[in-house]
């Protein structure tokens, strides 16, 4: 759900074997002193602070400020970086990556990290028992089909070869195997925790990163504090930082303005946003962010009446995406296809569904339908995400579609599409998919892949296309980067293929607006960072520290 960047570097770390050194550490920004601390407004409370299920735009960059992984990016960058790994080799085919340890890195607990540490933690995002989100990212490592059919908890690809030191084998070459291993699902947790809180881990999470969470009271506020025992020597620069939940993004805007908040976590309400860029003092503490991003409609296609593909067209027909864009004030082009315009492997001569209530009807028609049908529209119950969703009932009632209308929290909504027969139609705003690492598998696999249409998955059309997984799986193992047309090129006709099936109703790619206190400084960590959407939290200070 993040960023960009094309394969190249994955690629070319493929074909060869190689070691990196230590990353350097870090220029620290001359203009930071450490201390203080900020507060930040979101609506709705977070679903989850466990790496191994978190997947909202919310409790991403949470998630990244408590844990590390092997991997990691440059701050503000999409340039790869060994983070928990202290150097790395990759053997000539590709398919054997060796991982030596940073020493004395220790978990909020006090323990050192291992090996073992880092083999626990990829088999228990892997095992079914866990209902990850991520497990389908590690697809390629040996052994996974055992963990995932239920036969063995342990991956054979995965050897822990001495305390500091894991191998990880693939059963075949992966152009984005270093990226996956920079996601949160495959940040490193101690069992010991894990074990002791259960499901409730999530509540509980105990990481190596910057931050430990010190405080959570469900409906108020989270608190995380600066882990003194951090590995990256000083960062981060602020002592704390509170998330305070239920703050309606209006309210939010308000306190904002009268400097009892620093950042709006929900951005700028649509409603005020006009008036927010014709004030030069608001305009000048607004920040755009970049994204790869697709905002879209899910179609279960195991529930009827979606489950008949002309009906899916039909849905695709009757949606006026030039309207939901002046909904949201124009901060976004509409879509045609899964894939945004910037990111490899986006198909330019593509036309996808025209809008055309008359086509769609007589698609009805074909499929059974010609007085419609009655549903339900799952979505997000933050501004504008209920206007959308209006706007979309509307458009469906133009063909004889009758949608209800279900507006519900945001982890409420991501529960409902992670169950097969939980949610008929989903609107994704505020979920809508923004690139986990820039390239264009990234917007198969989670969310249009066999491996995401798993309970707890984020395949809310819960399409699967056995065909497709394969010529999706040729396309990775295309490493040589003097081939890398040929890659994106198959990925495209693996998108054109899909939009024949039509699971789902792209509708539009967004750019992200958010404001910021006077006070809070680190401008290419907030909110244009391309990894830690919405905030790298490592890397923001204040500036009225003494």
């Amino acid at each position: 759900m993040r960023q960009f960047l094309t394969s190249t570097v994955a690629a070319s770390a493929l074909a060869l074997m190689m070691s990196l050194a230590p990353a350097a550490a870090e220029e620290r920004d001359p203009n930071a002193k450490p201390g203080g601390e900020i507060i930040i407004t979101y609506k709705d409370d977070v679903a989850t602070l466990d790496p191994a299920i978190g997947y909202d735009w919310q409790n991403w960059s949470m998630i990244k400020s408590l844990f590390d992984g092997l991997m990691d990016y440059e701050p503000g960058t999409t340039t790869l970086r060994p983070e928990l790994a202290e150097s790395y080799e990759i053997s000539e085919d590709g398919q054997t990556f060796t991982f030596k340890l940073r020493p004395g890195v220790k978990f909020h607990n006090g323990r050192e990290l291992t090996a073992d540490d880092v083999k626990y933690s990829l088999e228990r995002v892997v095992n079914p028992e866990t209902q990850s989100p991520g497990a389908g990212f590690f697809a390629s490592i040996k052994g996974f089909d055992e963990v995932a059919n239920g036969s063995t908890t342990s991956l054979s690809g995965v050897t822990v070869v001495d305390p500091l030191t894991v191998k990880i084998e693939l059963a075949r070459p992966d152009a984005t195997f270093l990226h996956v291993l920079a996601l949160n699902f495959a940040h490193v947790v101690p069992k010991e925790e894990v074990e002791k809180y259960g499901a409730d881990f999530g509540k509980n999470p105990v990481g190596t990163g910057a931050y430990k969470m010190t405080d959570w009271t469900l409906g108020q506020h989270v608190v995380f504090e600066k882990n003194p025992d951090y590995w990256n020597k000083g960062l981060p620069y602020l002592d704390k930082i509170t998330f305070e939940v239920g703050q309606e993004p209006i309210v939010a805007l308000l306190r904002l303005q009268k400097g009892e908040v620093d950042v709006p976590g929900d951005g700028i309400p649509p409603a005020k946003f006009q008036e927010v860029m014709a004030d030069p003092d608001q305009k000048a503490r607004v920040v755009e962010g970049g994204q790869l991003h697709t905002g879209y409609i899910t179609m279960n296609t195991t529930m009827a009446p979606f489950d008949n593909v002309k009906v899916r067209q039909a849905v695709n027909m009757a949606i006026n995406k030039d309207r939901i864009v002046q909904l949201i004030n124009n901060r976004a082009v509409p879509a045609n296809q899964p894939l945004p315009p910037s990111m490899p492997g986006y198909s330019k001569d593509y036309k996808g569904y025209a809008y055309d209530v008359e086509k769609a009807k007589a698609l009805l028609a074909e499929a059974g339908h010609p007085d419609g049908f009655e549903t339900e529209l799952y979505v997000m119950n933050t501004d504008p995400n209920p206007r959308i969703a209006q706007a979309i009932q509307q458009d469906l009632a133009a063909i004889g579609i009758k949608a209800n209308i279900q507006s519900l929290a945001q982890a409420n909504v991501i529960a409902a599409g992670g169950e097969k027969d939980g949610a008929p139609m989903i609107w994704s705003g505020g979920m809508g998919w923004i690139a986990d690492f820039p390239d264009p598998s990234n917007f198969y696999g989670p969310i249009l892949g066999c491996g995401g249409a798993v309970p707890g998955g984020w395949n809310w059309s819960w399409y699967c296309n056995e065909e497709l997984d394969k010529k999706a799986a040729e396309a990775d193992s295309i490493t040589d980067p003097t081939k890398a047309e040929e890659r994106y090129k198959m990925w495209g006709e693996i998108y054109e293929a899909i939009m024949a099936d039509a699971p789902w109703v792209p509708v539009f790619n967004e750019q992200r607006f958010t404001m910021r206190s006077p006070r809070m400084a680190g401008a290419d960590a907030l909110y244009v960072d391309p990894v830690h959407i919405p905030i790298n939290y490592d890397y923001v200070y204040v500036t009225d520290v003494q």
